[in-house]
């Protein structure tokens, strides 16, 4: 891609659904700020749901469906590596 295409091209919105409660078991409160920060970026859309009826993977691991894709970790620091790898392949 050269300069200019690069300059102009926009960049694609990441849409991340969070379960409510799988936020609140796996999310731990040293990670709350650095979820905050990447979730304020301006190509980042996200909502919590209050259940997303996913009970086995909530019980299991933390995840989030970003673009409609299910996406799960063994923590919530891996959750977030996976969800800004993936923003930054959309650029």
């Amino acid at each position: 891609m050269n300069f200019i295409t690069k300059l102009f091209a926009k960049e694609k919105k990441l849409t991340i659904d969070f379960c409510e409660k799988n936020l609140d078991r796996f999310l731990t409160e040293d990670l709350q700020s650095e979820y905050s920060t990447f979730l304020s970026k301006k190509n980042i859309e996200y909502k919590e749901y209050q259940c997303q009826s996913r009970c086995e993977e909530c019980k299991n691991s933390p995840y989030a469906i970003v673009n409609g894709e299910f996406i799960a970790a063994g923590d919530s620091m891996e959750l977030l590596q996976k969800l800004k790898n993936l923003q930054s392949d959309k650029k």
